[in-house]
């Protein structure tokens, strides 16, 4: 593997893949061993283990047949040597679903380094995307 943008941006694409065959430890692979993963509602886990332990009874559960689609990078950068960001937007179909809900869009931000011959990552946040009159109802609801 080289230190190219488009090898940094197929990070997400594998991911992707791990996530539909619901395997954690592949969805995890491409994390660096000490790395810090921000979930859509907030939850941090350090380390690849705790990445596995928190996505496969997910996996194998309420997210089993789940897939992720439409999968799309806008923008890949090596920031310095070694050192790259990737955005990445997703989109959610939920078992027994044959489209994906807007709700469960998603956008990532990747931010990697070259170690142990590969991009690995560093740390990831994954956010809902969600328009500003959904969160005005649910502020609303909150009230």
């Amino acid at each position: 593997m080289e230190q190219t943008v488009e090898a940094m941006a197929a990070v997400p694409s594998r991911m992707n893949e791990a996530w539909n065959r619901g395997d954690a430890a592949g969805f995890a692979a491409d994390f660096a061993e000490d790395a810090e993963f921000v979930a859509f509602e907030g939850t941090v886990l350090r380390g690849r283990a705790a990445i596995v332990a928190f996505h496969q009874p997910l996996f194998d559960t309420l997210l089993k047949g789940s897939k992720l689609v439409d999968g799309e990078t806008p923008f890949a950068r090596i920031v310095a040597p070694g050192y790259g960001v990737v955005h990445h937007r997703v989109r959610v179909v939920m078992p027994g679903d044959d489209q994906p809900l807007a709700s469960r869009d998603s956008m990532q931000l990747f931010a990697l380094v070259w170690q142990n011959g590969r991009w690995e990552v560093a740390a990831s946040q994954n956010s809902r995307l969600i328009t500003l009159q959904t969160q005005a109802a649910l502020d609303e609801l909150a009230a």
